[in-house]
């Protein structure tokens, strides 16, 4: 486990990340976490004094990594941007995205969409999955599996389909 503190920093505008409160994890001790790589990984641990798992690490260059901070993950710490915040982290071995069932059955529906589907890398699938189990309600979680579905047969990655849905 790492410990450290940090300040919590928001991306002015950078693209898709705009807007995005996060913690940056220098390369020094991203390397603690697991040495060697230089992809996405799930971290958990304590943020201040909130626990976390499944929390993505993502690459930012130059060996350093970045984790956003949710605003429910802001809210459970009482912090946004500019606060400092004291991490403890892992690597979080046990982190599994399941396909949900509903899902699962429109893809059964449309072979196409599951092939497109499945030729994502395994962490873009799994943004899919996210978003569509974060739903509040059973009305956002229906349209969110429409849009996947959509999304795969037009051969949209997760950050295209946000783009397009944007623009409508």
């Amino acid at each position: 486990m790492v410990e450290f503190n940090t300040i919590i920093l928001q991306f002015a505008e950078q693209g898709e990340k705009t807007g995005w409160s996060y913690i940056e994890i220098p390369a020094d001790l991203a390397q603690q976490l697991k040495p060697g790589n230089k992809k996405s990984f799930r971290v958990k641990g304590m943020l201040d004094g909130l626990a976390v798992s499944g929390m993505a690490l993502m690459p930012m260059g130059e060996g350093n990594f970045i984790m956003a901070l949710k605003a429910e993950v802001r809210k459970g710490i009482h912090k946004n941007a500019g606060a400092m915040l004291q991490v403890k982290l892992e690597e979080d071995k046990d982190f599994k995205v399941e396909m949900p069932d509903d899902l699962k059955e429109c893809f059964d529906f449309e072979p196409e969409s599951w092939g497109f589907f499945n030729s994502l890398p395994k962490s873009h699938r799994e943004y899919f999955i996210r978003w569509i189990n974060e739903a509040k309600t059973a009305e956002t979680r229906a349209k969110r599996i429409v849009n996947t579905v959509n999304a795969m047969l037009r051969k949209w990655p997760y950050n295209v389909m946000l783009r397009e849905m944007r623009k409508e």
